[in-house]
């Protein structure tokens, strides 16, 4: 059989020819696994033709005809190692980058189908040896990516869903309006920063937190329409009771006059607020009216506090003078005949200023009591049997109720009840006893 011509080599230093989707190495590139000994897996003999062994099987690869054997052995081992150097980057391409697995697994079988044909001398079944676990290993990457795809991706959905579900409760619920218009706007924010959805799911999505965000500011949009609208009620109204305020603010009928003003307030609280800048301006005009009226009665009362002031010092007089005459310990009926006089003589001298009102109440109470309580401890002196028998009633409901507990704790319930009704027959009595001494 005739001699099979071998086809021209390439020129030295010219590429090799691959796919465009494979990653093609600079030149000649370092490895760490590269500059192997390619002696040990080809030849080229002095006539220029290369040979390679593969699987025990040696064959004609190339013809070099641009240097020495030497040199072209030394060519096609480079060659050989660039495809290491390729090998090495798909590798340190899928340790960087899993998701990228599958386009990986393309570039590593073009790489791999690609040695049948390549014109490099080497360890070729070491190679593809390496290239098979990376195919393995891609294969395992691009599952691992699937699977960390869809855990994303169903991670992502339930987060919208969440966002969802939220922005549809603040928009039926939620009438903190302005907080509740600052969520709606973050849940928007951090709805633009999820991603991994497809888009059929991510726009049904949309569809629900959209339709919230709309029925939210719908129903905002109503409450505030209505505030207005309440708002002008209540101008109207505060107009009406500042023109009734104003009306009254000359009257010098105090008394029924400030429970008019009194009146007027409880409306005005009532009324609720004004629009904004304009309650305030109302609030003025009515504060001005209440202001003018109260000054007036101020005024008056103290101008009749500074006359009172007499009545005041008059009254201290009387009480200076009748303090050491009202003593009941040396005869009852003659202490209440001066605190008689005492109190007609205080009638007489009239009103004190209103802020000595209480103080000067107490002042006169104080020998009133004095008097009432000697009356009192007379009287219980003069009635001890009656005491006593409230006294005697009591010590019998004691008795009772105690020989109850005994009872109780000797576990007879039966006999406890008996003695606990006569107690508080008993009690009974003693308490109505009392109340009659305390009455006369």
């Amino acid at each position: 059989m005739p001699k099979q011509t071998p086809k021209p080599g390439p020129r030295p230093g010219a590429a090799q020819s691959v796919p465009s989707q494979r990653v093609v190495p600079l030149a000649h590139a370092q490895s760490s696994s590269a500059n192997t000994d390619p002696s040990k897996f080809g030849r080229v003999d002095d006539a220029g033709n290369v040979f390679v062994t593969r699987d025990g099987v040696e064959r004609q690869i190339a013809s070099w005809q641009a240097g020495s054997p030497e040199e072209g052995l030394r060519h096609y081992g480079q060659r050989f190692d660039d495809l290491i150097v390729e090998t090495e980057v798909l590798e340190a391409r899928l340790t960087a980058h899993p998701e990228d697995a599958h386009t990986l697994h393309r570039s590593v079988t073009e790489l791999k189908d690609s040695l049948k044909d390549v014109a490099a001398i080497g360890d070729f079944a070491a190679l593809e040896a390496r290239l098979e676990e990376l195919l393995r290993k891609t294969e395992v990457a691009e599952h691992e990516a699937k699977e960390l795809k869809q855990t994303r991706r169903a991670n992502a959905i339930a987060k919208k869903e969440s966002l969802a579900a939220e922005a549809e409760e603040i928009a039926e619920k939620s009438t903190n309006w302005k907080a509740a218009g600052d969520r709606i706007r973050a849940i928007l924010e951090e709805w633009k920063t999820i991603r991994g959805i497809d888009r059929t799911t991510d726009d049904a999505l949309w569809k629900r937190y959209s339709r919230a965000r709309d029925a939210f500011n719908r129903r905002r949009g109503a409450h505030f329409a209505e505030l207005d609208r309440n708002r002008a009620t209540a101008r109207r109204i505060k107009e009406d009771i500042i023109a009734r305020a104003q009306a009254i603010q000359d009257s010098t009928d105090w008394n029924a006059t400030a429970r008019a003003y009194r009146s007027l307030m409880d409306e005005w609280k009532a009324a609720g607020r004004a629009p904004r800048g304009v309650d305030d301006e109302l609030w003025a005009q009515f504060r001005a009216a209440q202001d003018h009226f109260f000054a007036a009665r101020n005024a008056v009362n103290a101008e009749r506090d500074r006359e009172f002031e007499a009545n005041a010092a008059a009254k201290d007089a009387l009480i200076d003078e009748y303090d050491a005459l009202i003593t009941p310990e040396k005869g009852l009926g003659a202490a209440r005949a001066k605190l008689r006089e005492l109190q007609e003589k205080w009638d007489e001298i009239g009103f004190v200023p209103r802020n000595k009102v209480r103080t000067y109440e107490d002042k006169i109470a104080r020998l009133e009591q004095r008097v009432a309580d000697a009356e009192e401890s007379r009287w219980r002196k003069a009635d001890p049997e009656a005491q006593a028998r409230v006294n005697q009633f009591q010590e019998k409901a004691d008795h009772f109720l105690q020989q109850a507990q005994e009872a109780e704790a000797a576990g007879n319930s039966s006999k406890a009840a008996k003695l606990r009704e006569q107690a508080e027959q008993w009690q009974e009595f003693a308490n109505v006893a009392a109340k009659a001494v305390d009455e006369q």
